[in-house]
């Protein structure tokens, strides 16, 4: 065999960092800060309606404006990272997101309160993707998974800590504090970061694509606003206008990766079959895992009766399944491959989906909740370290930034995607529901047309029905539930026709174990090929 030969089916070196623990702590409470800005506003809307007294579609652009400066900007600040340092990017996403806190938290107005969350979203931008950066430039080999496992362990488990803090702050305080409690770990992250985190590791030259840089926000930007307002009523202009940015930035931006001499996201290395593969099937499942929650969020709030501590705790399981599965994980992907750890996580988040469609009604146990959400979160232990490796894994380290903003847009986009579509299959089957109870009912012809229209349109709007009709609040109460698990079993069976196939990509196009080891052995060498040159 040749010595190229030789290489290729060689195991991969493993190395990591003077210090490495201390590192690696630090870049998970990075990721901590982003993960819980992220999951804590969801839960204050309602609060923050009654302050501001915002409209749904305002409610709607303060639930989306921190992964919209997220998502938009990731792919742009990756390259930045990449070119001028990620250790700066990382101490800049921690200091800006100090401030964009706090005015969220004291903002006077709905304006103040989207702009602090849009900012602190961009400062999320510069720090998130980035610690998935610098893991791939400091560690290799089987280290390097191994701590792509505890990364993704620990910033899951903190994610599902966000609705519980959020929920035990609303309690005690208003909903000012769930914007203000990550200000002092983003201030001791930053302190870590300054004093802990190399500079200057496996960092490029070349100049950044700037003008792409420009396209890709306005792309993904446009996208996410697309989806977001597609749902709702009265706001087809926006979604038109919307889509119609993203379609155009989308077409000049591809144009621009395609003849640019330095890509800002370089489209032969995205096509590479570990990269795309990876990135696509990580879309479909933790993009229909968001919206999946989301759904499920609301189900235990407006049909089990839970507060939003109750909830939240109702989802502490799957952050304890999380980490103690995800650190298992990188043995398991060094033993069997990561198609055969994706594949497996897959199969328990369709479980999890299954159990959803089909136990959860009116008086599911508070046990029956916790168990589908420990299978929730063994299923994202398992998936979540292949997923990141595939994608690390698959582009040179000067490129680090490339990969992760690929994995965070695989969150944060798909999870834009799939809760809009998933929110709209509850929707709409909740409306169908409603309106046919409402037809069936005594009393049905007799229900005016804007009467109909508020039962029919959400939960929300049914209790306020029933509390302006006291008399039939009873029966509009117990339609309204009826009729949200009619449309919640439309939203789960969606889930798991996109986790199938998200599995199904996995099975037929990513390699095996061997495979896969000589596919990165030779992105390695052609790698370093390039580099020489």
């Amino acid at each position: 065999m040749s010595e190229a030969g030789d290489q290729i089916q060689s195991a991969p070196r493993s190395t990591s960092p003077t210090r490495s623990g201390l590192i690696l702590g630090t870049l998970i409470l990075v990721a901590a800060v982003a993960n819980l800005n992220l999951m804590v506003a969801n839960v204050a809307l309602p609060d923050i309606g009654k302050s501001f007294s915002a409209s749904q579609t305002e409610l709607n652009l303060i639930a989306v404006a921190y992964s919209l400066g997220l998502a938009a900007s990731v792919l742009y600040l990756g390259a930045l990272g990449d070119r001028y340092g990620r250790k700066l990017m990382l101490m800049l996403g921690m200091a800006i997101s100090i401030p964009a806190s706090l005015v969220a938290a004291f903002a006077p107005n709905f304006e103040v309160l989207f702009a602090g969350r849009l900012i602190g979203g961009i400062a999320a931008g510069m720090a998130y993707p980035t610690t998935l950066a610098l893991i791939a430039a400091l560690w290799s080999g089987p280290a390097r998974t191994r701590s792509i496992a505890s990364w993704s362990a620990f910033g899951g488990a903190i994610s599902s800590l966000g609705p519980v803090v959020s929920g035990g702050l609303l309690e005690l305080a208003g909903w000012w504090s769930v914007f203000a409690v990550t200000t002092p770990l983003a201030l001791l992250a930053l302190i870590a970061s300054w004093r802990l985190v190399p500079a200057h590791v496996h960092e490029t030259k070349d100049p950044v694509d700037n003008l792409g840089g420009v396209f890709s926000i306005f792309l993904i930007g446009g996208l996410v606003l697309a989806i977001n307002f597609a749902p709702l009523p009265g706001a087809a202009t926006a979604t038109v206008i919307f889509a119609a940015v993203a379609i155009f930035a989308g077409v000049i931006f591809i144009l621009r990766q395609r003849a640019a001499r330095f890509p800002l996201y370089d489209l032969k290395i995205a096509g590479r079959r570990l990269f795309w593969v990876a990135a696509v099937g990580g879309i479909c499942v933790f993009g229909s895992l968001m919206g999946g929650i989301f759904v499920a969020t609301m189900y235990m709030e407006n049909v089990l009766g839970y507060s939003a501590l109750e909830a939240g705790l109702a989802s502490l399981p799957a952050g304890a399944a999380l980490v103690l599965i995800a650190r298992h994980s990188a043995s398991l992907v060094e033993a069997r491959g990561s198609r055969f750890t994706l594949l497996l996580g897959y199969a328990f988040c369709l479980a999890a989906f299954l159990m959803m469609l089909l136990t959860w009604d009116a008086s599911t146990s508070f046990w029956v909740v916790g168990v589908t959400a420990t299978m929730l979160g063994i299923g994202v232990g398992l998936a979540g370290t292949p997923a990141s490796r595939a994608l690390t894994g698959s582009v040179p380290r000067i490129r680090a930034g490339m990969a992760s903003a690929t994995a965070d847009l695989q969150r944060d986009l798909g999870g834009a995607i799939f809760q809009s579509i998933l929110g709209a299959l509850l929707t709409a089957g909740y409306a169908t529901a409603m309106a046919a109870a409402v037809a069936s009912s005594p009393q049905g012809a007799k229900v005016p047309a804007a009467t109909l229209s508020e039962l029919t349109m959400s939960f929300g709007g049914a209790q306020q029905t029933a509390q302006q009709y006291p008399q039939f609040g009873d029966a509009i109460i117990t339609a309204a539930k009826s009729s949200f698990l009619h449309g919640d079993q439309w939203a789960f069976a969606a889930g798991c026709l996109v986790i199938i196939f998200g599995g199904a990509l996995i099975l037929f196009l990513f390699p095996g174990h061997d495979g896969e080891r000589r596919l990165l052995a030779q992105y390695e060498l052609e790698d370093s090929a390039a580099s020489s040159a």
